[in-house]
C-alpha cells in the first residue's frame, strides 16, 4: 500500500476521533504546528523515518517536543503511530489531515508568487477573485520571487495562472527558436 493511501486512512481516523472528542480545531492547529516543526527541522523527519532508531527513542523525542503544547488527541496519535512502526508516514499523515480538514470545512489553499510584495488592495482583489471562482473560504499565501521580473503566478489546487514577465519572455524565446514569430 502506498504511503499516501496509508496516510489518508490514518488522517481520516484522526479526523473522526477529533470530531467525536470535539477537538477538531485544536487537532488541526496541532497538525499545522507539527508540520512547521518538521519543516524547520528536517533531521527530525529523518529520525522518525529511520527504522534503526528505537520506538522508545522516537517517543521520547516526540514527547519532549510536543507534550503539553498539543491536544491530548494529537500526542496520543503521534505515540500510536510510533508504536505501530509508522513513524515514516507521520509527516504525510499530517499533510493529509490538513487536506481533509480543508475539504471538510470548504477551505481552499491558494498561493500567489509575485515579483514584488503585493499591496493589501491587490491581495484583497486576488482573494475576492479566487473566492468567487471556487466558493467557500480561501487561505491566500503570498511570496516574493524577484526572478519573475513582473506579474505573478497564482496557484489554486492543481490550477496555475502565470502572468509573469519571465514566463512571457520564455514563451517569446521559444517562439523565436521555432521560427513562429
Amino acid at each position: 500500500m502506498s504511503e499516501l493511501t496509508v496516510a489518508a486512512r490514518y488522517a481520516k481516523s484522526i479526523i473522526d476521533l477529533s470530531q467525536e472528542q470535539k477537538s477538531l480545531e485544536d487537532v488541526n492547529n496541532d497538525m499545522i504546528f507539527f508540520l512547521k516543526t518538521l519543516k524547520a527541522n528536517p533531521q527530525l523527519i529523518a529520525v522518525l523515518s529511520n527504522p534503526i532508531i528505537s520506538h522508545a527513542k522516537k517517543l521520547n523525542i516526540l514527547t519532549a517536543l510536543f507534550e503539553g503544547k498539543v491536544h491530548k488527541v494529537s500526542i496520543a496519535f503521534y505515540k500510536l503511530m510510533i508504536n505501530k512502526g509508522r513513524g515514516e508516514v507521520l509527516y504525510t499523515t499530517a499533510h493529509e489531515f490538513i487536506n481533509q480538514y480543508d475539504t471538510l470545512k470548504h477551505i481552499t489553499q491558494a498561493t500567489v508568487v509575485s515579483a514584488t510584495p503585493l499591496s493589501a488592495a491587490n491581495q484583497a482583489k486576488i482573494l475576492a477573485e479566487v473566492k468567487a471562482s471556487v466558493g467557500g473560504d480561501v487561505v491566500l499565501e503570498t511570496t516574493v520571487d524577484p526572478e519573475l521580473i513582473g506579474g505573478f503566478v497564482l496557484t489554486v489546487g492543481d490550477r496555475q495562472i502565470d502572468t509573469s514577465i519571465a514566463n512571457n519572455l520564455k514563451k517569446l524565446k521559444k517562439n523565436f527558436a521555432q521560427g513562429i514569430v
